[in-house]
């Protein structure tokens, strides 16, 4: 991985740690991830604006108009999966789990189905990743002793990990192969999401205004926080495999434990420090690699 892609992805990282610790506060379900992806559309509209004149979408075509419209469909599910993940357990639990199956998975099919191949040194850092995320949220055992909201909420972290696969392999086809914009094709992906998630929402206005009026500054946040993550990690799969992406970009989950602990009074520091450290080392072996 260059360093230049390597940059970009820890930048993301940094926000998506943040938008997330947002989203763990805020409440509204699907209305909240509406809101979310609507404020993103309309912040990103003058940018796209921009994008389309300079030639950004001369090469759009049905095809990436399609592309777009299925990574809303994929981001619209990951949206409420974690929104609800994050209504039953803890940011600790769901963020790693969900960021730790993602790119595993992912990592994998790009081996498999792109035919790439990174370097063992890159491969082993990955897996450091991966390993340490999961250690991060705790064994079996932990989580049998937390009850039945934290089985549930491991079922939608890994769901969301699913998820967060799919749309990795996706949008790297897009803003690879297809040569798309990144800036053009993220405001395509947030429009899509929104539209989407209109219908579920349309005959709920008085409980869009009360979301809003609860929520309104974690909509902001996420909504402008989020885009900013994910086109970074655009830029960056724009150049680099997503067998380095995908696992590089989880040093989030470092600074979300860090804002769990600090923030949130999640406790059992020494573990998320012993697998932060992992997660550090990982980052080294995938930039080194």
């Amino acid at each position: 991985m260059s360093t230049i892609a390597l940059v970009l992805v820890l930048s993301a990282a940094v926000a998506h740690a943040g938008w997330n610790l947002l989203a763990k506060t805020a409440t509204g379900g699907a209305v909240f991830v509406w809101l979310v992806a609507a404020t993103s559309a309309v912040l990103l509209t003058p940018v796209a604006a921009v994008a389309l004149a300079q030639g950004a979408g001369a090469d759009l075509g049905l095809e990436g108009v399609a592309f777009m419209a299925g990574s809303g469909a994929l981001h619209a599910g990951y949206f409420v999966l974690l929104q609800r993940g994050y209504r039953v357990g803890d940011l600790s639990l769901v963020y790693p789990l969900a960021r730790g199956i993602g790119p595993l998975l992912a990592t994998l099919a790009a081996i498999v189905l792109l035919e790439e191949r990174p370097s063992g040194l890159a491969l082993a850092g990955g897996a450091a990743i991966v390993v340490a995320v999961l250690s991060l949220a705790g064994g079996p055992r932990r989580l049998r002793a937390s009850g039945p909201e934290a089985a549930e909420a491991v079922g939608y972290a890994l769901a969301t990990g699913v998820f967060i696969a799919g749309y990795t392999l996706w949008d790297k086809h897009a803003v690879g192969p297809l040569g798309l914009s990144p800036i053009l094709y993220f405001w395509g992906t947030v429009v899509a999401n929104a539209a989407l998630l209109t219908p579920v929402i349309v005959h709920r206005s008085g409980e869009l205004r009360e979301t809003w009026r609860a929520n309104r500054r974690a909509a902001l946040g996420v909504g402008i926080l989020s885009p900013l993550a994910y086109v970074l990690v655009l830029y960056a799969l724009a150049t680099a495999p997503v067998s380095y992406v995908a696992p590089a970009r989880e040093v989030s989950i470092l600074i979300g434990a860090a804002l769990g602990t600090q923030l949130l009074a999640e406790g059992d520091v020494g573990r998320r420090l012993a697998c932060a450290s992992a997660i550090v080392l990982g980052i080294a072996a995938l930039a080194i690699g």
